[in-house]
């Protein structure tokens, strides 16, 4: 890929802004004409890398107590895959209120917001389940200071957290995970495959299996996608959806 005649990188083999691109034939999934593109372009990365870590990552079991940190489109993901796996008791992390409704709509049970106290996030989850901790923990944000708290929400000795958020130098305290015998996990998209598993996520969102008409929250023109970035910062924005004219 290249733009007058320098070469360009990308991320992850993606390259959705080009005009043109080659691709891996594995990258590409024939969806159904009928589903909304908005919603097809959802479940391509965000919200189906946080459903993923709960359902092939962390493979939550049925009963079990799930913390999410961070409720943006991964987080979301991650409380629908899971509240589709079974989990009883989904906590949701997030400093934006407005974010709690969001939550619920997708299957939250319970919801935290930090500001709201002066106790630790890990405690307050822990407050919620039983005084033990919840069994797995989703990191959903990459603010490096979280990753610890999301360690220390789980259960000693059976805890698994699942560090989905992208931060810089990455730190924990080496015995919150190995002394303690809690899990450390990373996760690149949900350990998801497209052709034979994103098929199946497309295919809950054809049923109206996942609330996505709660992800959309903008919509902006091409011509306009430098307010996009604004639109981001705004406490009620999940997602902004690009609006390309083909010709």
């Amino acid at each position: 890929m290249s733009i007058g005649g320098k070469k360009v990188y990308h991320v992850f083999s993606c390259a959705t802004w080009s005009e043109y691109m080659v691709i891996d034939a594995n990258y590409i999934l024939k969806v159904d004409p009928s589903i909304d593109l908005a919603y097809a372009s959802f479940i391509t990365c965000g919200f189906t890398t946080g459903f993923g870590a709960a359902w092939k990552e962390a493979e939550v079991k049925s009963g079990s107590s799930v913390a999410i940190f961070g409720l943006g489109a991964v987080g979301l993901g991650a409380i629908s895959g899971a509240k589709m796996q079974g989990a009883t008791k989904i906590i949701g992390i997030d400093k934006n209120d407005m974010k709690k409704e969001k939550g619920k709509a997708f299957g939250m049970t319970d919801f935290i917001n930090p500001c709201d106290s002066d106790k630790s996030v890990s405690q307050l989850v822990k407050e919620l389940s039983g005084g033990m901790g919840v069994d797995c923990s989703f990191e959903c944000t990459g603010v490096v200071p979280l990753l610890t708290e999301s360690l220390e929400s789980t259960k000693v000795g059976t805890g698994q957290t699942i560090a989905i958020g992208v931060g810089a130098d990455p730190t924990v305290q080496f015995d919150l995970t190995i002394l303690y015998g809690r899990t450390l996990k990373a996760s690149v998209l949900g350990g998801i495959k497209p052709t034979s598993e994103l098929s199946i996520i497309s295919d809950k969102c054809q049923k109206k299996e996942f609330p996505l008409r709660e992800l959309l929250t903008h919509e902006v023109q091409l011509a306009d996608i430098n307010k996009a970035f604004e639109l981001l910062k705004q406490p009620d924005c999940v997602k902004v959806v690009i609006k390309i004219k083909i010709i």
